[in-house]
């Protein structure tokens, strides 16, 4: 284990019963020297695979202990982060500052579809990045139909049941190959401020109802949220989509409660700004 990196365990057990984007299982750590514990939710990624994903913050020794559908119990040692690791970046008044008190100045792009590309042109805009300044980028979880971009994705985040996208029904794959592309921005130390929703879109998934969009919502917290360069974007262009301002702040709330890490929070208007002073939300992200 390392301060400032993912460490991952992982467990066989039985296929979920029910749903399986939201699985019975959980792990508590703590931290030996200082006592301080934290509740991390894992999830089934396939194949009969549960993983929990747990950020360490501080180096030092862990106690672990896995509940659920799978059992285990250990204590792992946490050596402290290599020097170009820094952790989670948080707001700090009108600035951004890493975990380790590094100052964080941005300077993005954005690539709202690389996920749904093909692999020479997502091996292609990786080359082109690394030639870059750029330490941030926006880009979307579902695929955008739009100017440019008119391909159909090989996978999708859902499966489908009866026709319909099933959000219990989380594509492994898929969510590999956009783990991969968020591992590969934060060894070039590149942030991935993550659009969850968009309106550019002729596929459906804009038009989740809530509840399927809480699932997802958990979904995707439960397998990204130790990825120390993930910050979240409730949408891009919020007003051109149908939910209301009670369905944003809804969102806002459940991702707080539910990323135990707190990562950045923000939403981005095409014209209504987002009530910036909303108490889940980190920074301001702001189109003119």
């Amino acid at each position: 284990m390392k301060q400032y990196e993912i460490f991952e365990l992982c467990l066989q057990g039985p296929e979920p019963s029910g749903s399986c984007a939201i699985t019975d299982i959980a792990a508590d750590f703590m931290h030996v020297q200082t006592g301080e514990k934290f509740h991390i939710k894992g999830f089934y990624a396939g194949g009969g695979v549960y993983k929990v994903r747990f950020l360490p913050g501080r180096a030092g020794r862990y106690q672990y202990e896995i509940t659920g559908e799978v059992w285990e119990k250990g204590e792992a040692v946490c050596e402290p982060a290599d020097k170009k690791r820094h952790g989670i970046v948080q707001a700090e008044g009108t600035h951004f500052r890493y975990a380790d008190g590094t100052w964080y100045y941005p300077f993005g792009t954005t690539v709202y579809a690389l996920a749904h590309q093909t692999d020479e042109l997502i091996r292609q805009t990786f080359a082109t990045l690394a030639e870059t300044p750029f330490n941030k980028i926006r880009m979307c979880v579902f695929p955008k139909h739009f100017d440019y971009n008119s391909n159909e994705p090989v996978f999708f985040a859902f499966e489908k049941t009866g026709g319909k996208w099933d959000v219990h029904k989380p594509c492994p794959v898929f969510w590999e190959r956009l783990e991969s592309y968020i591992r590969r921005l934060d060894e070039m130390g590149i942030q991935c401020d993550l659009i969850l929703f968009h309106p550019y879109d002729h596929w459906g998934f804009s038009r989740l109802p809530r509840e399927e969009a809480l699932v997802y919502l958990e979904y995707a917290a439960r397998r990204l949220s130790a990825f120390p360069n993930v910050w979240w974007s409730l949408a891009n262009e919020y007003d051109l989509l149908e939910y209301q301002k009670e369905d944003w702040e809804c969102f806002a709330r459940f991702l707080h409660e539910n990323d135990g890490y707190h990562h950045l929070l923000s939403n981005h208007e095409i014209i209504t700004p987002w009530d910036f002073s909303n108490p889940d939300t980190t920074h301001i992200c702001h189109q003119t």
